[in-house]
């Protein structure tokens, strides 16, 4: 189901062949980019859908599954533009957006992160974008249109699927902070990426090494996320998650 593989800063990367390559492709635009997401088979569906440099000017020069390979790959191989998943072991996308916050800032060769996720959760999208990331698409997001956002992510625009935009709009404008849901914000950040990966039908073995912990902690993190929300298993746990869009 994931991918806990070692982080590779040349992974996945096409070779440059022909003049298309030579150019950059996609009408002689080219962008290097490192993709980051904890599922191996979505990651290979992007590179094949993006990926043809000659065609579309992408060139994937790394991937990563997790917060530690993803910030090992980033800094290896600096990117143009990352494709950013949300959820991820280790402490998520904002994590990864934390810990190159360097790269982000770098005013002569900027990295910059945009957040391609399943969720449009509004904790998930104002947490990116407060970390640092240029723009938030959706899963459904079709490759042309994909390629497009990264390019234009690479140029310094801001770049929101188009049910986001105007919510993004809203809660940057508004002097108050976006409405939390005070069930949710009752757990801390370890137990909301327990809460995920249940959610997402992942067994304790898995979770516990997704995440580099035990599985008697594992245990533990659920048996507290049960008690804060009042459920009784992780069956009423998974529909909690997948009625707030977490998953």
């Amino acid at each position: 189901m994931s991918d806990a593989t070692e982080a590779n800063g040349t992974a996945g990367a096409p070779e440059a062949t022909g003049s298309g390559a030579a150019d950059g492709g996609g009408g002689g635009r080219h962008v290097r980019v490192v993709l980051v997401d904890d599922h191996r088979m979505f990651r290979a569906g992007v590179q094949a859908e993006i990926g043809q440099t000659a065609e579309t000017g992408v060139e994937v020069v790394g991937e990563a599954a997790d917060v530690d390979q993803a910030v090992t790959v980033i800094t290896a191989t600096r990117p143009e533009v990352v494709l950013l998943d949300v959820h991820l072991p280790g402490g998520g996308g904002v994590e990864v957006l934390r810990r190159c916050a360097a790269l982000t800032a770098d005013t002569e060769r900027p990295v910059r992160f945009l957040a391609l996720s399943v969720s449009d959760a509004a904790e998930d999208v104002i947490g990116v974008i407060r970390g640092g990331a240029r723009g938030y698409v959706t899963k459904t997001i079709t490759g042309t249109d994909l390629v497009d956002s990264i390019f234009r992510v690479q140029e310094g625009d801001a770049v929101f699927s188009p049910r986001l935009a105007g919510f993004v709009l809203d809660a940057f404008a508004s002097t108050d902070a976006p409405p939390l849901d005070e069930d949710l914000d009752r757990l801390t950040q370890r137990e909301r990426e327990v809460l995920r990966l249940i959610a997402r039908g992942y067994a304790y073995k898995e979770i516990a090494k997704q995440l580099f912990i035990s599985v008697k902690t594992v245990e533990s993190h659920v048996s507290a996320v049960l008690r804060k929300l009042q459920l009784s298993n992780r069956h009423e746990l998974t529909r909690w998650a997948t009625a707030r869009r977490l998953v």
